[in-house]
């Protein structure tokens, strides 16, 4: 689960551990943060300046999910990241560099022993990374395998053009675990399949701006919905969203579900822990 206290991982971010956040080393992506009500941070406050992201999504966010895109990110960045009681860093395979990192399913499958959560996983099937569909399959169905044979994990997984191959994998694997959909962009009918699945929803700042985005997010389960800020590659007005930035999450949020700000913000904490224990468990 992801409750930010440093850049993590979305869904699919590159981040760096400088202030600049551009893509180096260490794929990361930061995909969402959650706040107990005594540090929410509305869109509309001042926002945290950062001497580093890590230092700051820790100084500010009571949780920091950071997802990696590849296997060997996730070692490079599990060394250079020092353990924190509010950060969790996760091993994954983006689909997007499926075709380039195909050698390193191995290693991913015995990183997950140790994991609680796995991400970011799952299928891309736009036109840009289709012709690579059937390498991310295998991967991904193998991810999905070995979770249920460990007992279950919690994955953030990219659906991308492809959430009912994503959702039709899940059911091949009964007791894989929990479903953090991230981003989802498909139809409304792969939304209700998808949460009837038991799965839940991560939401950042960048999906909020389309109108498909905003009216997927209104039949969104709310009991199942956690904020996310998907830096450094969400962005917002050309800026990368930190991962304390999701204050205007809660605020389109209120919009969307006609609710009080503080209602959502509660709710939005109340979901975040839920799924922290999940993790746990």
């Amino acid at each position: 689960m992801r409750v930010y206290r440093c850049a993590p991982v979305r869904l699919l971010s590159r981040c760096t551990l400088n202030s600049t956040w551009e893509p180096l080393h260490f794929p990361l992506r930061a995909l969402w943060a959650i706040f107990c009500s005594n540090r929410g941070l509305s869109s509309t406050q001042p926002q945290p300046k950062a001497p580093t992201p890590y230092a700051e999504a820790l100084a500010v966010n009571d949780f920091t999910w950071l997802v990696t895109t590849s296997p060997r990110a996730y070692a490079a960045t599990s060394k250079i990241l020092p353990p924190a009681s509010n950060l969790i860093v996760t091993p994954g395979l983006h689909p997007e560099v499926a075709d380039t990192k195909a050698s390193e399913l191995e290693l991913l499958l015995a990183q997950i022993d140790a994991s609680v959560a796995v991400g970011e996983v799952g299928l891309d099937g736009s036109s840009r990374y289709k012709a690579h569909y059937a390498v991310q399959l295998r991967i991904f169905q193998a991810v999905v395998s070995c979770c249920q044979a460990k007992g279950g994990r919690v994955l953030s997984v990219h659906s991308r053009s492809a959430a009912d191959a994503v959702l039709d994998t899940l059911r091949q694997y009964p007791g894989f675990g929990l479903a953090v959909m991230h981003w989802f962009t498909d139809s409304p009918a792969s939304l209700r399949r998808a949460s009837a699945l038991g799965c839940w929803f991560s939401v950042g700042p960048a999906m909020l701006k389309s109108a498909n985005g905003r009216n997927l997010v209104s039949l969104m389960p709310r009991e199942r919905v956690v904020p996310e800020s998907d830096g450094p590659f969400g962005a917002v007005m050309g800026k990368p969203v930190m991962p304390w930035e999701t204050g205007q999450v809660t605020d389109t949020l209120a919009e969307l579900w006609t609710l009080p700000v503080a209602e959502v913000a509660q709710t939005l904490n109340a979901n975040g822990k839920r799924l922290i224990a999940l993790m746990s468990n």
